[in-house]
């Protein structure tokens, strides 16, 4: 055989080897024909409408009406190469990191993509999550009329009038970077305002330089808003069947600066009947924020164990998570709070805990006291006129008398 005779034939194999050649793909075999969806994703497929709440603590419809929300941000284009993860899909997986704090890790052996890839997806997912929800589920009211409608919630559940919702501020506790050597960069801090219903109302999430309550709710711009006036609430108004105008005003733990806008409890010491009666209404009224922050705990359980991420990624998870919680409180989800999930009052007005409480705030810790300044003697005095009035005729509970011989730390 001469040598173009070899060549030819040699050219000829080659050219029907690259026609058999196997096309290769950017995908993993299981993302084909009817294995396209992930494990979990065909769970939700084949569950039915019912049993869907006791895993993703919400409904079918529930996901259905999320998933048409933030579906317009997180939906992807095919391409010639691959196909685009859907949007059910990356709402699945992220509500599925929320919901149980599996890491990235774990979610890419039970999703057919890679770590990265999740840590990509449930990101992008939370901070549309944030951004299509926010405007409607996590606002804060900036009308009189919005604030009354909270306080009027708060005087028929709880019977505290002119109270606009419940302060408080937590630590959210991170694991540390390697390259991180300040303590104080181990936890971030929220303070929050929740209303009657447990929603919040107010949020705000980052680092502070102060560890209590009092430092963070100061440089919050929750104070700066209300120092300036920027909030737009009701002018003072009477109490109820009273000629006593007072101003409305926020209700949050002793650890709380007393102001005109803000009412603490009593100290402990010095105790009398009318600060008892104040103390108990204001814990009442106080358990609100509590509840929503053990909701929040118990139900997105990525916030069971220190967080390992970064605080910027932390920060897009907790209010995804907020909005999430606020939407779903909003629909009256059986499946996300059922009866005796949260504090209730049996007919004797018995506080009852929650079934939350046995397993706690996990990451949501309480921050340090601090030794407070005097208040005002404005703010001093409007504490005072509630006092009164809740040992009034017009401002008292039947019940208050009989709860009122428990201990001061009771309240």
């Amino acid at each position: 055989m001469d040598v173009s005779s070899f060549r030819v034939i040699c050219a000829l194999f080659l050219s029907e080897k690259r026609k058999t050649r196997k096309k290769r793909l950017w995908q993993k075999h299981w993302r084909h024909g009817e294995q396209e969806l992930c494990v979990l994703q065909k769970e939700i497929e084949v569950m039915t409408r019912n049993t869907l709440g006791h895993t993703w603590f919400m409904t079918a419809e529930e996901f259905d009406d999320v998933l048409d929300l933030v579906s317009p941000l997180i939906t992807k284009q095919d391409t010639k190469m691959r196909r685009a993860i859907t949007a059910r899909e990356r709402l699945s997986l992220t509500l599925r990191f929320l919901i149980t704090g599996h890491t990235f890790r774990s979610l890419s052996l039970q999703y057919p993509v890679g770590g990265s890839t999740v840590s990509i997806i449930v990101l992008e997912t939370c901070a549309a999550l944030h951004q299509v929800m926010k405007d409607r589920f996590l606002k804060t009211p900036d009308t009189e009329d919005d604030w009354r409608r909270i306080a009027k919630r708060f005087e028929e559940r709880w019977q505290f009038p002119h109270c606009l919702g419940a302060l408080d501020a937590k630590h959210i506790h991170i694991q540390a970077s390697a390259k991180n050597a300040c303590p104080s960069q181990n936890f971030l801090m929220m303070s929050a305002v929740v209303d009657a219903d447990l929603k919040f109302i107010y949020a705000d999430v980052g680092s502070r330089a102060s560890e209590s309550d009092a430092g963070v709710f100061v440089q919050s711009d929750l104070c700066r808003a209300l120092d300036q006036n920027l909030l737009r609430l009701p002018p003072p108004e009477p109490l109820p069947e009273t000629n006593q105008a007072i101003p409305y005003v926020f209700v949050g733990d002793p650890t709380y600066p007393l102001r005109c806008d803000l009412m603490r409890p009593y100290p402990q010491k010095d105790m009398d009947h009318g600060r008892r009666v104040f103390n108990y209404r204001v814990s009442r009224a106080r358990s609100m924020v509590e509840n929503a922050f053990g909701i929040l705990a118990n139900r997105f359980r990525v916030f069971r164990s220190n967080i390992c991420l970064e605080p910027e990624k932390v920060v897009k998870i907790t209010m995804a998570a907020l909005c999430v919680h606020n939407f779903l409180l909003e629909r009256r989800s059986d499946a996300y709070t059922p009866a005796g999930f949260t504090d209730w009052e049996d007919g004797d007005h018995t506080v009852v805990k929650g079934a939350w409480r046995r397993y706690g705030t996990g990451v949501f810790k309480p921050l340090n006291s601090v030794n407070i300044r005097n208040p005002c003697f404005s703010a001093k005095e409007q504490r005072n006129v509630l006092r009164n009035y809740f040992t009034s005729i017009a401002g008292r509970l039947a019940w208050q008398e009989d709860l009122n011989r428990l201990t001061p730390k009771d309240f």
